[in-house]
């Protein structure tokens, strides 16, 4: 297996890895504001009680971070968002305020986003990385290699030449350890990132409480602002490993409820990311 130093595959130990000096942090966690059954205020007192950071990461929705704030449970929270791009990825923006964040969300998400909330917005990647222009924020690659048969990952989508492979050049980082992904997409994942240059992140992609800090991502810092410096300059360690089958069945079976009655838009959108794929493969069968 090919070995990296920033990324160790092992369960963390978060008062452990707080004795070394370093903050860690669950960089990509889902709350009820999405399609997770877990409360906001439920994973900041377990974060809490753990020690460790979080970014609350909703699909596409900024409220769960805002709930968050409102909380006043000291935990170091890492305003972030998943957004679901038209051609496919989801890329993670952590920005270094809330303010920020609620301004992008307002301005280029909210607007753009269809009826079924947790699919693709009207947006494509490269759309959504102008618009992160001007803002103090990074932007990283979730779950690059994708999941199987779906466009969720740019890895995935440059491969299947619906975009570019200069898109890498317009990310800060990739997501490495992706706890919902089988241990080989996530050597890829990393692979990626040193083939490319890019920062390393980390995270559950959890949306039951018990998964929050299964991944975190470890940086020498006392604030968030310094926290994300880290991963901006490669200075952070990935620890953490993925969860067993039978976890991701409960957690899929978790999640379903939330997605069933936003069937059409979601599958409106599938076949809309779809398309270029189907066209290419039409066009390679009339050109043979």
């Amino acid at each position: 297996m090919q070995y990296y130093k920033d990324i160790v595959f092992q369960k963390p130990l978060p008062e452990e890895i707080r004795r070394l000096g370093l903050l860690p942090a669950d960089l990509h966690f889902h709350t009820r504001h999405s399609d997770s059954p877990t409360r906001v205020r439920d994973a900041l007192k377990l974060a809490a009680r753990r020690r460790i950071g979080l970014a609350i990461t909703d699909h596409n929705q900024t409220s769960g971070v805002s709930e968050a704030e409102r909380q006043g449970i000291r935990v170091p929270l890492i305003p972030g968002i998943e957004v679901s791009a038209n051609d496919g990825p989801h890329i993670l923006l952590y920005f270094y305020s809330v303010s920020d964040l609620l301004d992008f969300y307002r301005r280029h998400v909210e607007k753009n986003r269809r009826n079924g909330p947790y699919t693709a917005i009207r947006l494509d990647t490269t759309e959504i990385l102008d618009r992160r222009e001007g803002y103090a924020c990074i932007a990283a690659e979730a779950h690059p290699c994708g999941y199987a048969f779906l466009n969720r990952g740019v890895q995935r989508c440059v491969a299947g030449e619906c975009i570019g492979e200069g898109i890498f050049s317009r990310l800060d980082g990739l997501e490495v350890i992706c706890g919902g992904m089988a241990r080989s997409h996530n050597l890829k994942a990393a692979g990626l990132a040193v083939a490319h240059g890019l920062g390393r992140t980390g995270g559950t992609d959890g949306h039951l409480l018990y998964e929050l800090g299964g991944v975190v991502t470890c940086a020498e810092a006392d604030t968030v602002e310094e926290f994300l410096d880290a991963i901006r300059a490669k200075k952070n360690v990935i620890i953490g490993r993925e969860r067993p089958l039978y976890e991701k069945a409960v957690m899929g079976t978790a999640v379903l409820p939330h997605h069933l009655p936003y069937a059409v838009p979601i599958l409106q959108a599938r076949w809309e990311q779809g398309l270029p794929r189907i066209r290419k493969l039409v066009e390679g069968r009339l050109n043979r």
